[in-house]
């Protein structure tokens, strides 16, 4: 398009003015924008290469000869004026054709006396770059809709496969308990000597043995917890228990594995330790749990500590004074207990504090079972509204300490 354009003299004494018009033109084409000029009357003097494939995409077949207020916007050109006269540096209109929806912003420019709209897609269209059909909301909502169906059917079947499996470790866990209970209840018959002397040759055979068949009677234990846990079976057995008594039976259970293995088992609880409501046997299961953990990685000659003592736990309480009034008060009364069990093992390294705890996670492939008692221990701590960590180094021995709080949930 080519040719002259004479604009409207502001005044009676001011002369005409000529614009190259193709110069005009490519200046607006190179901004890339949706702009239409129009003169006074509505008709259209120029429009970018922008405007004119967005306006194909409204439904307008051609912008030439076409009036923008009436056949475009659908509006009276004298209401544009009338709020332009009134002061508005820029009128906004919606365009609504069915499922396309946009919005023209009208400026004036005053000296040649002509209007410039510029259009903005609302969320219902988008202006395309190449000419090609828009992708409109309808259509992206369609396909999130999809992508949210595959989704979830993925994760369905996800799901049932992870119930699967618990359930077939629940079932393999409950047919092995019994026969093992059988075997573990004979080597303890024959090592007392109830069914005849033995030789020392045939005690060590059978203390090698039973110790065997035990650590399948634990795993097959952990695959119970394990399941009931995965199932939301779990019900703890709440009621007022003695901390001192339950850490105390636990040391004295592992005792003789300790001295078979030449490592030392050490406790230190202190008296003070208060009683309060908790599951004596599932606390027992997290702290075997993570004994079991401490004696397969420390060597002969070295120690694991279990240690138990009353502690503050700031989490717990919802408004705290600030930090000078309470060092110049007395420390808080205790509301939980903190339990530890150390080792001087190989340690832990630090980027796998926090996936040692996930489920059938072994850092350490040289080492006997499934992974899965730290991830029952964390379990077990958390089922009792408490929160459970390690500290560890890579030759510095490991640290695992677990919070439980003494007073009932609000």
């Amino acid at each position: 398009m080519s040719g002259i354009v004479s604009t409207r003299p502001a005044d009676d004494q001011r002369s005409s003015q000529e614009l190259p018009l193709n110069l005009v033109i490519s200046m607006l084409d190179a901004l890339d924008e949706p702009l239409i000029v129009v003169r006074r009357g509505g008709s259209v003097l120029m429009a970018t290469e922008r405007a004119r494939l967005y306006l194909e995409q409204m439904g307008f077949a051609s912008t030439g000869q076409a009036r923008l207020f009436e056949e475009l916007l659908g509006v009276d050109a004298q209401v544009i004026f009338e709020q332009i006269e009134n002061g508005e540096r820029e009128v906004n209109l919606n365009i609504d054709r069915g499922e396309n929806k946009a919005r023209a912003r009208i400026r004036w420019l005053p000296e040649p006396d002509w209007l410039l709209v510029r259009f903005d897609a609302h969320p219902g269209v988008t202006i395309a770059q190449d000419g090609a059909t828009a992708l409109t909301v309808q259509d992206l909502l369609q396909e999130r809709e999809v992508t949210y169906r595959n989704l979830l059917a993925a994760y369905l079947r996800l799901q049932d496969v992870n119930r699967q499996k618990t359930v077939f470790l629940g079932s393999a866990a409950h047919e092995l308990k019994t026969p093992l209970a059988v075997i573990k209840g004979y080597y303890d018959l024959l090592l007392t000597g109830s069914l005849g002397k033995l030789s020392e040759k045939q005690r060590n055979i059978l203390e090698e043995s039973k110790e065997s068949c035990e650590r399948l009677v634990r795993l097959v234990s952990m695959f119970l917890n394990y399941s009931a846990l995965e199932s939301g079976k779990l019900v703890l057995q709440l009621r007022e228990n003695d901390l001192k008594d339950c850490l105390d039976e636990v040391a004295k259970r592992w005792q003789e594995a300790f001295q078979r293995k030449g490592v030392r088992l050490e406790t230190a609880l202190l008296p003070a330790l208060p009683a309060f409501k908790f599951d004596y046997q599932k606390v027992q299961q997290a702290v075997a749990n993570l004994v079991d953990n401490a004696l397969k990685h420390t060597p002969e000659g070295g120690s694991v500590k279990i240690s138990a003592e009353p502690h503050f736990w700031e989490r717990r309480v919802a408004e705290m004074p600030p930090l000078k009034e309470r060092r110049a008060a007395r420390m808080p009364r205790p509301n939980s207990v903190r339990i530890s069990v150390a080792d001087t093992g190989s340690g832990i390294a630090p980027e796998h504090h926090q996936e040692i705890f996930e489920d059938f996670v072994r850092v350490d492939r040289n080492t006997s079972g499934m992974g899965l008692g730290l991830a029952i221990a964390k379990r077990l701590v958390q089922a009792h509204r408490g929160k459970i960590w390690v500290d560890s180094e890579l030759q510095a021995g490991s640290c695992f300490t677990f919070l439980l709080p003494t007073e009932p949930a609000e």
